[in-house]
Order: structure tokens, then sequence, then C-alpha cells
């Protein structure tokens, strides 16, 4: 039996680089959608604001990379080498990378190379965009077709815009 004493604890479970980059990805353009409708309830859109914010959505990114991958160290409940922290921290890469693209939008506003009202539309449809785009990968990964993967892409794409109106809800 598997799960008898004498068998030892069972290895940490790896994840495959495939499921590190789509997690990471589907999680980090999800909360930067959040991050942003957030940070821009109150209807504050001046370019000194959208730095703060882009400095706030790269924070809020890397605590929670730094909570996720601490949150899988320990609920293993196996015995860990030295490393197995590091190692843990670094697969959470993909959330904090997927977050950059809304960063720079925002830092770009505070920078004046764009406006800074309405950037939130454009990180908004970023995101939407990257969630779309991660979905349609993972379908033709697990060998869908094309049509098949476009609407897996569409329904991803919809978690976003989900994000979208409930800010607009709220508000």
């Amino acid at each position: 039996m598997a799960d008898s004493p004498a068998a030892g604890p069972a290895p940490p479970r790896r994840h495959d680089s495939r499921e590190i980059v789509l997690f990471g990805g589907v999680y980090g353009a999800v909360l930067a959608s959040s991050m942003v409708a957030a940070l821009t309830q109150y209807g504050h859109t001046s370019a000194e604001v959208r730095g703060y914010d882009a400095a706030w959505v790269l924070v809020t990114a890397c605590a929670s990379a730094l909570a996720h991958g601490y949150a899988h160290y320990i609920a293993e409940r196996v015995p860990h080498r030295g490393w197995d922290l590091l190692r843990a921290l670094r697969n959470e890469w993909p959330l904090v990378a997927a977050v950059l693209p809304t960063v720079f939008l925002l830092a770009g506003a505070r920078w004046k190379w764009w406006p800074a009202k309405g950037v939130e539309f454009v990180a908004f449809v970023l995101n939407i965009m990257i969630l779309f785009v991660l979905g349609l990968i993972t379908a033709r990964w697990s060998a869908r077709r094309w049509p098949g993967a476009v609407l897996v892409g569409l329904g991803d794409a919809l978690l976003g815009v989900i994000v979208v109106v409930a800010n607009a809800l709220i508000k």
C-alpha cells in the first residue's frame, strides 16, 4: 500500500512548467484587473496617482507570489530540503510577470507617455486579452481543435470581463 508508514512520506508534488506559467498568468491578469479596479475606484486619474497605482500593483503581485509560494511549501506536509522554499517561491514568477504590462501602462501614464485618465480601461482590455491568449494556448496544448480552443479562450476572457463588470457595479 502506498499510504502505509513503511512506504515513507510522499515526495513533494512537482508542478510542470506549463502549469506554473498558465496558473501564474491567469492569477496575475485577474489580480492586475482587480487592483486597477480597486485603485481607480474613486476616480483619481492624475499622473502622480498612476505612479502610485503602478507601485501598488507590483507590490501586491510580489506579496501574492510570496504568499502563494509559501502556501505551496507548507501545504505539501512533507519533509523539505533546504532549497525547497526558494524553489516554491521561484515558481511564482509568472504571477509577477503577468502584472508587468499593467504596471507598464500605469507607470507610462505617470511618466506622461500617454494620458493618465482612462488608462485603466486599456489595462482592463489588455488583461482580458492576456486571459484569452492563455486560455487559447492551454486548449491547444490539450490538443483541442481551433474552434474549441477559441471557445476556451473566450471563456477565460469572460473571467476578466466579470472583474470589470463587478468593478462597475461596485462603483
